[in-house]
């Protein structure tokens, strides 16, 4: 007799691990045993394991593992097996604290990631069973196994992908496509000019950006292995690397003679380094700041705006989705283009350490060190 997507799930695993949404229920609810037709029976399992912060401070300090219950499944949620999971540096920021949306504690670390529909609600018509998908908005807490979740909370992927591309799709090439697409009208030909370019937001902008036949001038720091870390980014497609030192060097000037000087600016370090590239940053044209890894604030020159007019804008990809929460097609359309540069090989994920969940201590250690081109991934 042929069983049901869940009815085999279960048979093959014997263990679902499913977690809620809301940390508040402390006694675990028991629920009944799954019996299928065939009289064999499983027991469902009502918790899930996570990553949990009860306190803000140093993330490979506070974050803990452990065991929560699970509600049951309501008619407008689904159950999530999560598949792979990133650590962000916003995930880190809001562990500490430091970011600009916190959610009450206790509370599961993670923004992103993809995971898979195991169970749907009696009155969910926008997801099935088996279905990838990822999070709509942050703050619904990806490090954990499973979860219930609100199905509006989530978008649906096609899974002709790789699992590590649609693990990290959500937060940075997202940033960087919109970035590229609604500050400065932008040809093939044109230029850009980005900071933190080894970062998974650079890393994006360079292969979008390529695909569009845009040129990419790409600072990053100095350090021991920079010739290995400029191939790499060449061979991603970017046009030209640079450390901030060689900013202010003669062939800056000589780059120029054969290459326009950028309409756009991304900016995900500020300080000195924000400074360096409006210095370089064509008449009208436009600085989009998106981080600020350095801590330091962005300092504007005034010649930069009396004689150059340039403009000088902020980007936050989680507002982008709240102020266009009620047009699904802008971020259809969006995540649609995304994953035909990724069939096509033009858009792949930035390099990643997959982990296991048990592991986190030393994932998170080392998503905080410097110098990090790497991204760590908690693959369930």
């Amino acid at each position: 007799m042929r069983l049901s997507p869940v009815a085999s799930f279960l048979l093959r695993t014997h263990r679902i691990y499913r977690t809620s949404g809301s940390l508040s229920c402390k006694k675990r609810v028991r629920h009944e045993p799954v019996f299928l037709k065939n009289n064999f029976s499983v027991s469902a399992v009502t918790d899930s394991t996570a990553l949990l912060y009860r306190n803000h401070g140093e993330p490979s300090k506070v974050v803990q593992l452990e065991t929560l219950d699970l509600p049951h499944i309501g008619s407008d949620c689904v159950l999530v097996k999560m598949l792979a999971v990133p650590i962000n540096p916003s995930d880190l920021n809001m562990v500490q604290g430091t970011y600009a949306i916190l959610p009450s504690l206790p509370a599961v670390g993670g923004n992103e990631g993809v995971c898979q529909v195991m169970e749907v609600g009696d009155k969910v018509k926008t997801l099935k069973v088996g279905d990838w998908v990822i999070p709509r908005d942050a703050g619904l807490g990806t490090w954990r196994t499973a979860a219930v979740l609100k199905a509006d909370d989530l978008v649906a992927l096609p899974k002709d992908i790789p699992l590590l591309s649609a693990a990290t799709l959500g937060v940075n090439p997202c940033t960087a496509f919109r970035m590229l697409s609604d500050f400065e009208e932008l040809k093939p030909g044109d230029t850009v000019i980005q900071n933190a370019a080894n970062s998974g937001v650079g890393q994006a902008v360079i292969q979008i950006a390529a695909a569009k036949g845009i040129h990419t001038i790409n600072v990053v720091r100095d350090r021991p292995d920079l010739q290995q870390l400029s191939d790499r980014l060449k061979a991603l497609g970017a046009t030209h690397v640079f450390t901030e030192e060689s900013l202010r060097r003669p062939e800056m000037k000589e780059l120029f003679m054969s290459c326009p000087r950028p309409k756009l600016a991304l900016n995900g370090v500020g300080g000195k380094s924000a400074t360096e590239l409006l210095r370089h940053l064509q008449s009208e044209g436009t600085m989009v700041t998106y981080g600020g890894m350095a801590k330091l604030p962005v300092t504007v020159p005034v010649g930069a705006l009396i004689f150059k007019d340039v403009k000088i804008r902020g980007f936050w990809v989680t507002q982008w989705r709240r102020d266009n929460s009620h047009d699904e097609d802008s971020l259809r359309n969006m995540l649609d283009e995304l994953c035909i540069l990724i069939r096509a090989g033009k858009l792949s994920a930035p390099a990643c350490i997959e982990v296991g969940l048990q592991d986190f201590q030393k994932a998170l250690e080392n998503a905080m060190k410097p110098y990090m081109s790497t991204k760590q991934v908690f693959v369930m």
